[in-house]
């Protein structure tokens, strides 16, 4: 679902003598719904409330800017879809990951909805070249401000949320956020070689080694396959595009097992 936006399909400024202002307006007015129209293309989804989804990328600055026109900035549906973003990624944490504590899954989704994930998923659909800013917020970067992305991110989930529901949300995410919780992306909060370890030493000695057992693939998109062993029974396997998210794993399915164990 990678966005082909130019970044500055929207870039035009609305300067110069009234009657060639409106001109000027005109043309962005239709410039943006024509980049509204391909991006709903693109991730293959059709707003019903087209309004919904112009609100989901208006900053507070271009609504300032444009008082007699009835526009509406992003952050109410920021608010919104904040809420949406933490029910629906906790959702699908409590479904994945059934043997993992409140206190673990709590720290991985804050890794997942925090403001630089946000930000990368705002990027990857290039939601920076659809915001409509105002002149000064253009000019002094607003357009790739981490802040800002993270919110209009947010501000299209609460709109998608109020024009479609959590089906098509959950739709939405299960293409952008989740397949990254799975690449391992967010693995610096999920060390289950050191949960694995504290596990291994509180109920007895024992000696845990790490084997990777393949390497396959092109270098550009290699996978190893981990085994890891205690006192040299195999505990887990695991696979990842490096050692240590394949490690990772291996240690996660042997923290599986030995937790239906205990």
């Amino acid at each position: 679902m990678k966005s082909r936006f130019l970044a500055g399909l929207l870039g035009l400024y609305l300067e110069g003598p009234m009657p060639y202002r409106k001109h000027r307006e005109k043309k962005y007015e239709t410039k943006y719904r024509e980049a509204f129209k391909v991006f709903q293309e693109e991730i293959g989804i059709t707003f019903s409330d087209e309004k919904l989804l112009i609100q989901a990328f208006t900053h507070s600055s271009y609504v300032n800017e444009h008082r007699k026109k009835p526009h509406e900035d992003n952050e109410r549906l920021e608010f919104l879809g904040d809420a949406v973003l933490e029910l629906t990624v906790s959702q699908y944490l409590f479904q994945k990951y059934p043997t993992m504590s409140e206190g673990e899954l709590t720290k991985l989704r804050a890794a997942i909805v925090c403001e630089p994930s946000l930000v990368r998923f705002a990027n990857e659909l290039s939601f920076g070249s659809l915001v409509l800013l105002g002149k000064g917020e253009e000019m002094t970067g607003g357009r790739e401000r981490p802040a800002l992305l993270a919110d209009v991110f947010e501000a299209f989930i609460g709109a998608l949320y109020l024009d479609q529901g959590l089906e098509t949300v959950w739709g939405f995410l299960k293409e952008i956020v989740y397949p990254k919780i799975n690449e391992g992306a967010f693995s610096h909060v999920m060390d289950y070689k050191s949960q694995l370890q504290e596990l291994i030493q509180r109920d007895g000695s024992g000696n845990i080694e790490y084997q990777i057992l393949q390497e396959k693939g092109p270098a550009h998109n290699r996978e190893f396959v981990s085994r890891v062993t205690l006192n040299n029974v195999a505990l887990g396997l695991g696979s990842g595009k490096s050692k240590k998210e394949a490690e990772q794993q291996a240690a996660a399915e042997a923290l599986k097992k030995l937790k239906e164990q205990l």
